[in-house]
């Protein structure tokens, strides 16, 4: 059997040292490692990579301390609207959804897109009727809701009225998983609520394939988290694929440039990436990243500060 791997983020911002108090580092450390776990349990068993990402994504959306699913951003009307998207590098399938608002783990919906309609995106009330007639759980708009993240929508609003911007350290919090299986497969999942304060149906880059989600087994698996608007505009996603897959380039090498990209646009944030060999990367550009490995040669860790290796 061949090695397996396993990559996570819970998204990329201004997390540094002093600036989280330790029961915030303890608790995020806690949930990446549920998530890492529920991904590395299906690998070592020798399920499929998009199992594994799927399990990952869910454990994170299920987790009030990011922004996707439940503890999800509030849009500036105050609505919690969820974004996910995932695909398989055997075959390039995919499934994606936008601006979700009853359907309990996005990722889930974004995999009965893939598998169960003909289509590769759906958004709004019609993607969330396509998972109940799916059978997928259903909840009520008030389970994504956190006094945390309504009280940061409630700041930007009042800190808008003198032009000031709210939470220079912003945190995107995002969250997703990249993943080789042991058949030599490769997946990417990505979901997230978006920006504090999002407007007129705003959609950022984690749906949307080949910006912040993309896998192809010819080239890597990637899944990023930042300023949304700027890695559409770069394709981030496929273009680390195709740095890897026509120029040859290795992973770190292929992230750090794209990466380097993105920076030089004005963008900020990070990304995770597989490459077909098991080999892995994380570039971001920002003081800190929630992240965590897994390997099938015994690495489990995850870290928040830059500083860590």
């Amino acid at each position: 059997m061949q090695d397996w791997t396993l990559l996570i983020h819970g998204g990329a911002g201004g997390m540094e040292r002093g600036k989280m108090t330790s029961r915030q580092d303890a608790a995020q450390r806690a949930g990446l490692s549920a998530a890492l776990e529920a991904g590395k349990t299906v690998l070592a068993s020798g399920g499929s990579a998009l199992d594994a990402v799927e399990a990952a994504v869910k454990v994170l959306e299920d987790d009030p301390g990011f922004n996707a699913g439940r503890g999800a951003v509030f849009t500036y009307e105050g609505v919690n609207e969820l974004d996910a998207a995932i695909m398989d590098g055997r075959n390039r399938a995919a499934g994606a959804v936008a601006g979700l608002t009853r359907t309990r783990n996005p990722v889930t919906a974004a995999r009965a897109v893939m598998e169960k309609s003909p289509h590769v995106m759906l958004q709004g009330p019609g993607a969330d009727r396509f998972a109940r007639e799916r059978g997928l759980d259903q909840v009520d708009p008030s389970y994504f809701r956190t006094e945390e993240r309504w009280q940061q929508l409630q700041k930007m609003k009042e800190n808008a009225k003198t032009g000031t911007v709210f939470d220079a350290d912003m945190k995107y919090g995002t969250v997703g998983a990249v993943a080789k299986d042991v058949h030599g497969n490769l997946a990417a999942a990505t979901s997230t609520g978006g920006l504090t304060g999002k407007r007129w149906g705003r959609v950022g880059d984690s749906p949307v394939l080949g910006a912040g989600t993309y896998a192809d087994n010819r080239g890597c698996a990637v899944s990023a988290t930042g300023s949304g608007e700027f890695y559409i505009r770069v394709g981030v996603a496929h273009e680390i694929c195709a740095r890897m897959r026509f120029g040859k380039e290795d992973v770190q090498t292929a992230v750090d440039a794209v990466q380097g990209e993105v920076k030089a646009l004005g963008g900020v944030g990070g990304v995770i990436a597989v490459a077909p060999d098991g080999a892995s990367a994380f570039s971001f550009n920002t003081p800190g990243m929630y992240r965590g490995r897994a390997t099938s040669g015994g690495e489990f860790a995850v870290h928040i500060y830059g500083d860590e290796e």
